[in-house]
């Protein structure tokens, strides 16, 4: 249930709020305060330099709301006239920045939301998250005020995991769902397996991301880096790792897409097929060559493939409602 706070961002955002109607009693006290509105000139409420508090309690939640909300979304290359959004999940250890040139390289008819989860990148001093419920929780509480729109959720690897997860949770809710799933380098929940690398010493976790080609070969020698990447990758194996799927899960209504590397060691005959059982609208497979990180070298090629699974080769390809 949206809160006050989220359902008043909706409005403030809305082109009729303020802008529609500019001789109103409401643009004249808080049009300069919007924060949706280009160019205003005062600041907000309760800065620094602002009027004292007091006008509106709910002001003060808002801002809260709103600074919350931007640490998880990250807009490379914000598209207003977008008809959809594809939001994006990293692989463990990865995080927002790897889907930056995704941003630029789509139709311009699609916008890139990378969410960016807690404890790296511009998020680093922030605390890890290694369980899959908070973290379903944290993305579930954002997403609804970014749902004005046809959109998409896509994830590689833990991020599909991630990304059927807050699928799942929104379609409880009851909340407007994606045009498509879109996991990736990931088998369906009931072949899901667990494991204890989390536990492991150093040496042998940067073995494993290493063989799966998801590091720099930096990382390998540079104790700097190591220090800063190996707790990231340790917190986001053991959310994976320990991850249980719900046995009493629904079945999606939306389709799925898989996409896969050819030579992903990560996957076993059968694994990407396994999504069938988590929908009722079908799926469907696409296949590409390389391992389980294939999505770096074959980038063109897989949004091209998104493009197509999204319906979109020109500006005009999708229909606002």
């Amino acid at each position: 249930m949206p809160t006050s706070a989220s359902r008043t961002i909706r409005h403030l955002r809305s082109s009729t709020s303020v802008a529609a109607r500019p001789g109103s009693s409401w643009a004249r006290c808080w049009a300069p305060h919007n924060p949706f509105i280009p160019n205003r000139r005062r600041p907000w409420p309760c800065m620094p330099g602002s009027p004292p508090q007091g006008i509106c309690p709910v002001l003060n939640e808002i801002l809260h709301l709103q600074q919350h909300q931007q640490r998880w979304i990250r807009r490379f290359e914000p598209r207003p006239l977008a008809r959809m959004y594809l939001f994006c999940l990293a692989h463990a250890g990865g995080g927002a920045r790897f889907f930056a040139s995704w941003a630029r390289l789509l139709p311009p008819n699609i916008e890139v939301i990378a969410l960016q989860l807690p404890g790296r990148e511009e998020r680093i001093n922030e605390p890890l998250i290694d369980q899959m419920r908070p973290l379903v929780n944290g993305l579930t509480a954002v997403l609804p005020d970014w749902l004005d729109r046809p959109y998409a959720l896509f994830g590689h690897s833990m991020g599909a995991a991630v990304a059927h997860e807050v699928c799942l949770a929104l379609q409880r809710q009851s909340l407007r769902q994606p045009t498509c799933l879109i996991v990736s380098g990931r088998e369906g929940p009931n072949r899901h397996h667990g494991g204890s690398l989390h536990l492991a010493e150093d040496g042998r976790l940067l073995a494993d991301i290493a063989g799966l080609g998801g590091s720099p070969s930096a990382l390998q020698t540079c104790p700097e880096l190591q220090s800063m990447a190996l707790p990231i990758l340790r917190n986001d194996y053991k959310l994976i790792e320990t991850y249980r799927p719900d046995p009493q899960r629904a079945r999606l209504n939306v389709p799925i897409e898989v996409l896969v590397g050819r030579d992903d060691r990560e996957l076993n005959p059968g694994d990407a097929e396994a999504w069938a059982d988590e929908t009722d609208k079908g799926i469907r497979l696409h296949p590409f060559e390389g391992g389980h990180f294939y999505l770096t070298p074959q980038r063109e090629m897989v949004l091209r493939c998104i493009s197509r699974c999204l319906g979109v080769s020109s500006p005009q390809a999708l229909e606002m409602p």
